[in-house]
């Protein structure tokens, strides 16, 4: 056997001591740096819809806290998918982010065989920004004022209703066929590219219904041009104190779907970067000013580190699935 001395395992200990060094160093040396350009952030879905307002409300406050620019870029298509597959191929430096509602990240691995990325192998989480329930509003032509009216109105006029979405599989749909199913009715579902056409359309009498985010539904709520019935979580929205939880009519006890938002980058990110870019969204999202925004538009800050967040992701992704399947939902 071999023997090796003692100067020379010391000095290959010393070496391999050195290289790790030499190594934090340089990865301590790539987040001072960054950002050394600006920054993208994509939203993957049209402009003016709940994850566009809440995207440019997060990225004014994270462009100060890293003194770097912060370019909004809107990538609408294919349930946000076309978007995130954009960011889960770019170039791994932390330059390109990614605000994901829980569709394009935890619900179409459910819906789709044929993604061209993965969620859990392709994006870096960095943080949960928001939790945003979704409202459930009608057109105000419709003699509806509540849940219990609706499906009522349902079963006395079968197939007669309509409901809007930002696409097919999306959580909106979801919702909506998790409605459809624990209250016994058919209510149409009716496909758009993002949440601000699909909301318009309930206004402009084209669609009866629709499930959208605070952030989407404000301004036709405000017009008067929708009329907000019920939420989708287990109490009132801060922005919309008087509009119950859909939980609330007796036949809907259970009913219970909160939508996200949450912060990514490209997988292979330097870990140095993803810890900068999670620090600076855990202080933008505890801005009074950045709460009150995001409060106003009915998203509630909700940090947290990125293993929590990627822990968090899997959890969801495990309860859509089940909804999914106990639903049959489908993409044809």
């Amino acid at each position: 056997m071999m023997k090796i001395s003692s100067n020379l395992l010391a000095s290959t200990i010393l070496g391999i001591g050195l290289i790790a060094s030499a190594a934090t160093v340089h990865a301590d040396a790539r987040s001072d740096q960054y950002p050394a350009s600006p920054i993208t952030l994509v939203v993957p879905f049209s402009a003016g819809g709940g994850v566009d307002v809440v995207g440019r409300i997060l990225a004014k406050s994270l462009s100060t806290e890293l003194g770097a620019s912060i370019v909004v870029e809107n990538k609408p298509g294919a349930s946000g998918m076309i978007g995130a597959s954009y960011v889960a191929h770019a170039k791994p430096d932390g330059l390109t982010l990614l605000l994901a509602s829980s569709g394009e990240v935890a619900i179409n691995p459910h819906l789709y065989k044929d993604m061209n990325y993965s969620p859990e192998k392709d994006l870096a989480p960095i943080s949960l920004v928001s939790r945003i329930p979704n409202l459930l509003s009608v057109n105000p032509q419709l003699p509806i004022k509540n849940v219990g009216e609706l499906v009522a109105y349902a079963k006395a006029h079968p197939d007669t209703l309509s409901y809007s979405s930002s696409g097919v599989g999306n959580i909106q749909n979801i919702t909506g066929e998790l409605l459809n199913s624990m209250a016994g009715i058919h209510i149409l579902h009716v496909p758009y590219k993002g949440s601000a056409q699909a909301v318009a359309d309930v206004a402009g009498g084209q669609v009866s219904m629709t499930f959208a985010s605070g952030a989407a539904s404000l301004p036709f709520i405000e017009s008067g041009k929708i009329r907000p019935i019920g939420v989708t979580s287990d109490k009132p929205m801060k922005a919309f104190p008087d509009v119950p939880p859909i939980k609330d009519t007796p036949e809907l006890k259970d009913f219970l779907l909160v939508n996200w938002f949450g912060l990514f980058t490209t997988a292979g990110t330097p870990d140095s970067i993803v810890q900068k870019l999670n620090a600076a969204t855990v202080k933008a999202l505890a801005n009074p000013e950045v709460v009150k925004a995001l409060e106003s538009q009915g998203a509630d800050p909700a940090p947290m580190s990125p293993q929590a967040f990627a822990d968090f992701r899997a959890d969801q992704s495990k309860l859509f699935g089940q909804i999914i399947r106990d639903a049959h939902i489908a993409i044809k």
